[in-house]
């Protein structure tokens, strides 16, 4: 992992971190409910159209995350994201942000903060990005089987399923953290 680091982070501590982006909003997925074998339960889906973008990063070491919500996803998106990513390492360290080959993650018109090193990950690998767990998580707990009334109530979904996540620092850990992702220390 050390052959990813920027020369300036020679001697710094790392911390690992992990981002992608995801749609909440009308047309929603559907997701899984138990019911009774052979039953057809019900659930709300929303024909409209208005949607936002969560983008997330975590770290899974300290149990903690950053995000901010989006109309759309390109790069200025992105530069706010990393920014507030950049806000949230701690002082002194270096994030080593994983993420996937999106092209809003690797434009050379990025602005990536001095305290962040991105390493892509290798194509067609959305296994290895542990937000897609925590994707799973706030869609099945938070975020599904819901009509929102518009926009509004979209940013405001996403505003409290993040903070909910962000108060549970055991369950990031538990759905993000991987062996192969630790920072060597020494």
């Amino acid at each position: 992992m050390t052959a990813a680091l920027p020369p300036e982070a020679a001697g710094k501590p790392v911390e690992v971190w992990f981002a992608d982006e995801a749609r909440v909003g009308q047309q929603g997925t559907l997701t899984r409910v138990w019911a009774k074998c052979g039953s057809r339960p019900r659930a709300p889906r929303d024909r409209r159209y208005q949607s936002a973008y969560l983008f997330g990063a975590i770290c899974p070491e300290r149990g903690t995350g950053a995000a901010v919500i989006m109309p759309g996803v390109n790069i200025e998106a992105m530069n706010e994201h990393l920014a507030e990513i950049s806000r949230c390492v701690s002082v002194g360290a270096i994030a080593l942000l994983v993420l996937d080959g999106a092209g809003w993650h690797s434009s050379p018109r990025l602005t990536v903060p001095g305290n962040i090193a991105l390493l892509p990950l290798p194509p067609y690998s959305p296994e290895l990005n542990p937000v897609e767990n925590v994707w799973e998580f706030l869609r099945a707990n938070f975020l599904s089987h819901r009509v929102w009334d518009g926009y509004e109530a979209i940013l405001e979904a996403c505003r409290d399923a993040w903070n909910k996540l962000m108060r549970m620092p055991e369950r990031i850990a538990s759905l993000t953290r991987r062996a192969w992702a630790r920072p060597v220390t020494g």
